[in-house]
């Protein structure tokens, strides 16, 4: 078996250039907000993540044209001297900083073929079609831009690496539109390589947090190029779990199947602990569910006698599903149904009013977040979660690192 890890020489900004380059990852925007943000940047990397920008609006998103376009952009973006290619293969200290929470990893290169054996470990079904896209990206670029955030679990040696390298000043440092930091640190030093090596690579499991169709088309390529030896890893930013942040990934449903508000509230009374809320009603913890309907929030609490025990079952999105979504609302499949739709925690309690107040949609619930424990548990005992259930925040940025397949 290969390495599960290995350093890699960076494609990079120059120091000057990183700020104009730094772009929020490729799935964050739709077309037209990236087209807005990337409006008088002509070096920003959505020009590479995101082509369509650049050619006709219409233009279908996964038409052989915008590939060879984003092609393009990366190559002016090289011959303009905006990225240069590390002159040897390196670990890289990534630093994410959002408010008061702050968390330290290491951009790498992880083995397809350790993907593949699962030692790099996946909680999430893909999708073909998004599938296929990663993998057009990559073939037409022969680069991956787009990094796999992955988590292990805490390591002192990984640990006293980082603190070293981030006493120096960084290589550099820069602020996004968002306000989030992103501070990259260049280790070139041949111990401290050695050292990330040796402890990353006696790691049992790495666990994806975010990027499954990444990975899955870094598998996928690395087998049509197995001549090509960096072509059988793909880029990835791993973090400690206990530095992670996870935040609620939360439900709003189109209407009430049926039942008035009234009949809807007892019928959940069966096997929630209803509560009428002064204020919004965001969960304190497990188990504990927020329900907006009709302008009021309402604190549910699942009754004990419904709380199950395997990895999957447990998790809260599975419970609101099991007790509720579906038995109450007739929602089965949540991947297909389009009465349901999902709200990422960064948009707060006030997402959810804004989708129900509008009459968009009928009823929100708002989750406790899950754990990066209950997320190795899943990872680990081989299952997947259900669709939606974790939102990682900070978000790694695109253009700052990115692997050439040479």
């Amino acid at each position: 078996m290969p390495d599960l890890v290995r350093p890699f020489a960076a494609l990079r900004p120059l120091p000057d250039t990183a700020s104009a380059v730094a772009a929020p990852p490729y799935d964050v925007l739709n077309t037209e907000e990236a087209r807005a943000r990337a409006a008088g940047r002509p070096d920003s990397f959505l020009h590479i993540s995101k082509p369509e920008i650049d050619l006709p609006k219409g233009t279908d998103v996964y038409a052989p044209e915008i590939y060879a376009k984003g092609a393009e952009n990366l190559d002016r973006l090289v011959a303009d001297g905006v990225l240069m290619r590390e002159a040897k293969p390196c670990y890289y200290a990534y630093r994410l900083t959002m408010g008061d929470h702050v968390q330290t990893g290491v951009a790498m290169v992880a083995s397809a073929a350790a993907y593949d054996a699962n030692d790099i470990r996946k909680h999430e079904f893909t999708r073909p079609k998004k599938e296929n896209d990663r993998v057009n990206q990559i073939t037409a670029l022969n680069a991956q831009t787009g990094p796999v955030l992955l988590a292990y679990k805490a390591s002192d040696a990984v640990k006293a690496v980082l603190d070293d390298v981030t006493a120096c000043a960084p290589t550099y440092d820069v602020t996004a539109d968002d306000g989030v930091g992103h501070t990259i640190w260049v280790i070139d030093n041949d111990d401290q390589i050695a050292g990330l090596s040796r402890a990353f690579n006696a790691m049992p499991a790495l666990y994806i947090a975010d990027g499954h169709h990444r990975s899955a088309a870094g598998s996928r390529v690395a087998k049509t190029k197995p001549e090509t030896e960096s072509a059988q890893y793909f880029l990835t930013v791993a973090y400690a779990d206990n530095e992670m942040h996870i935040l609620d990934y939360s439900r709003v449903v189109k209407d009430l199947n049926g039942y008035t508000a009234e009949d809807l509230l007892a019928k959940i009374g069966e096997r929630f602990d209803v509560v009428r809320a002064d204020a919004q009603a965001k969960p304190v913890k497990p188990t504990q569910f927020g329900l907006y309907l009709g302008g009021t929030w309402y604190t549910l609490d699942l009754h004990d006698d419904y709380v199950l025990d395997d990895p999957v079952g447990r998790l809260d999105v599975s419970l609101l599903h099991a007790n509720l979504i579906e038995p109450l609302l007739g929602i089965s499949d949540p991947r297909t149904d389009e009465r349901i739709d999902f709200v990422g925690g960064i948009r707060g309690m006030e997402g959810l009013e804004k989708r129900v107040d509008s009459g968009e949609m009928a009823v929100a619930f708002a989750l406790y977040p899950a754990s990066m424990a209950d997320l190795m548990a899943v990872a680990d005992a081989g299952e997947v979660m259900p669709p939606k259930s974790t939102w990682f925040e900070p978000k790694l940025a695109d253009g700052l690192l990115s692997h050439v397949l040479d």
